[in-house]
């Protein structure tokens, strides 16, 4: 058993200040005696939850945070509108996000994640026995990941995603983006660009370097959002780009993830469920080695899609899913 990776892990939500009623989260438009929730999928579409209660919600100069208990998907933290995280299947999400990199590398020790507010990025990445050294509103509310971010391993650092790792003069083996979207008006979508990738992000990995993001809905109506985007400016800054999408119930849609590095990521399926087998610590609900390669295989119209992709995401040519964040309503 090898020691486990250094893993470094960046509270991308600034703290929030006070509670405040926002008349645009809860709705009760279809029962009175029942709270909902309702996110706006797109300007003719919306993805509502029938809710328990309202268990938290806080606001920062920069983002909106709540924490519901619904009815079908249990405990759901809600950032600027968007559900970026549900009890009952955020497994899906966050094996998806941390094991291909982590699997991939030969050997990974040092790990840095940008985001990742409940801890859940945190918690899948301990589970790798070769890791060694690894915000409130989570810390208290979200219960299941105490553990997480009381673990000895854990560096947590409370600052601006692009300012921490600008300043940081160590490299990583890994680096996560397990960050919020890109709206307009929210605070992440810097680090999305082309400038953030080539001339923070790369400097900062060794030479077996592995960067993995969440790309955004990755759906055969919706991958056009930002996913494309997300992947064709990746592939100016990488020399190997992989793209693998799933389902994730609660998000109403298939979701997607860009993973990236200057060597050759690729391992063979028999190959990565003998490493999960030797490097990790308890059972993934999830990932397979044969479930990730299918993942990577693309429909027809989403790998048209991704070899047609033109556009580079910038900060003057900012592409945005529906919604929107604090600043662009103040």
């Amino acid at each position: 058993m090898g020691e486990a990776p250094k893993l470094l892990y960046i509270n991308g939500f600034p703290k929030y200040g006070h509670d405040e009623t926002d008349h645009h989260l809860i709705t009760n438009n279809y029962d009175h005696d029942i709270p909902w929730y309702e996110e706006v999928i797109d300007d003719d579409l919306k993805w509502s939850f029938a809710l328990n209660s309202v268990l938290h919600k806080g606001i920062s100069d920069y983002q909106e945070i709540a924490l519901l208990d619904t009815k079908r998907f249990g405990k759901a933290l809600v950032i600027d509108g968007k559900m970026p995280s549900a009890e009952m299947d955020e497994f899906i999400y966050h094996e998806c996000l941390i094991h291909p990199p982590l699997l991939c590398h030969p050997n990974p020790k040092r790990v840095f994640i940008m985001g990742g507010g409940e801890g859940s990025a945190t918690r899948e990445s301990l589970k790798h026995n070769q890791v060694i050294e690894v915000v409130d509103f989570c810390k208290k509310y979200l219960i299941t990941n105490r553990e997480a971010f009381a673990h000895k391993k854990l560096d947590l650092v409370i600052n601006d995603d692009k300012a921490e790792l600008e300043k940081r003069k160590e490299k990583f083996d890994i680096i996560v983006g397990d960050l919020a979207d890109p709206v307009e008006g929210g605070p992440c979508y810097q680090l999305y660009t082309k400038s953030f990738y080539e001339n923070i992000l790369k400097p900062k990995l060794n030479e077996n370097d592995i960067f993995v993001t969440q790309a955004g809905p990755a759906g055969i109506l919706t991958h056009r959002e930002v996913f494309t985007s997300i992947y064709n400016t990746i592939k100016q800054v990488f020399k190997y780009v992989i793209v693998y999408t799933t389902h994730v119930p609660s998000f109403a849609d298939t979701w997607g993830w860009v993973m990236a590095s200057d060597q050759p990521l690729f391992i063979g399926s028999e190959e990565m469920d003998k490493r999960i087998k030797e490097r990790i610590n308890g059972e993934l609900l999830y990932l397979t080695g044969d479930w990730f390669h299918s993942s990577t295989t693309m429909n027809k119209t989403l790998s048209q899609s991704l070899q047609n992709e033109t556009h580079v995401y910038t900060e003057e040519n900012a592409r945005f899913i529906p919604g929107h964040g604090v600043a662009y309503r103040l």
